[in-house]
């Protein structure tokens, strides 16, 4: 799914003219991305969280060539999917009762 499949579900769901269903998924987006660039938690009830985390700088290791280098310290985007959306995947994924 595309940015504009989300714009457009919004369009057929709730109403509002193209236009606006893009404009309102560009202010969530962007709010999520200023949230989350500001190192803070996004928790949306029924379908989980966004968190930053900050790694720490390390050594690690070329694997063609075994030479040692430094991992710089970055920060890294997680997300836990809530039970909820966990739920909803493995019910999707179980085969549908036999027809008698």
């Amino acid at each position: 799914m595309t940015k504009a499949d989300i714009i457009e579900s919004v369009y057929e769901k709730v109403g509002f003219s193209k236009k606006e269903a893009a404009e309102v998924v560009e202010m969530v987006f962007d709010t999520i991305k200023e949230t989350l660039e500001r190192g803070e938690k996004i928790k949306i009830s029924g379908f989980g969280n966004f968190i930053v985390r900050e790694k720490k700088s390390r050594v690690g290791r070329n694997p063609q060539t075994g030479e040692e280098i430094e991992i710089s310290a970055r920060r890294v985007l997680t997300f836990r999917p809530s039970q909820v959306l966990k739920n909803a995947l493995n019910l999707s994924d179980m085969p549908s009762p036999p027809v008698a």
